[in-house]
This record gives C-alpha cells, sequence and structure tokens, in this order.
C-alpha cells in the first residue's frame, strides 16, 4: 500500500481511503476526499511536515498524517 508518505516532491497520486477514522474526519474536512489528486510538493528541513497540493490548495501535514491516506498512482 502506497501513502502520501512515500511520495517524493513532483510525485502524484489519487486518494483511495483511509486507515484512521479521527484523522480521516480532519482530513475530509479540508477537502482530501477519495478520487481526489493529490501532488507532494516538499517536506521540511528534516523531513517532517509534509506540504502537499490538494483541490487547489496547499496543505501541510505530519508524517504520521500522510501515513493514513492510502493512494493509488494518478
Amino acid at each position: 500500500m502506497v501513502s502520501v508518505a512515500d511520495l517524493k516532491p513532483g510525485q502524484k497520486g489519487i486518494v483511495k481511503d483511509f486507515n484512521d477514522e479521527y484523522i480521516s474526519l480532519k482530513l475530509l474536512e479540508m477537502g482530501v476526499l477519495p478520487g481526489t489528486e493529490i501532488e507532494m510538493k516538499f517536506a521540511a528541513p528534516l523531513g517532517d511536515p509534509i506540504c502537499i497540493r490538494v483541490t487547489g490548495y496547499d496543505l501541510s501535514l505530519r508524517l504520521e498524517e500522510a501515513r493514513t491516506i492510502s493512494l493509488s498512482e494518478a
């Protein structure tokens, strides 16, 4: 299973599913919906947090949160 945390800068994926109910509610409210394309923009100098582009805006996520988003290939 590939998650958002596995993406390298510039790579894209399609949101497939979530594996944490609590965090998924937060992500759904921010527009991270199944079927939405996500692009990894960059990571902080120490690797955490990361910045992704979703539905036209940049969103910062901790790696712990990013690991809960399962992806299929874009």
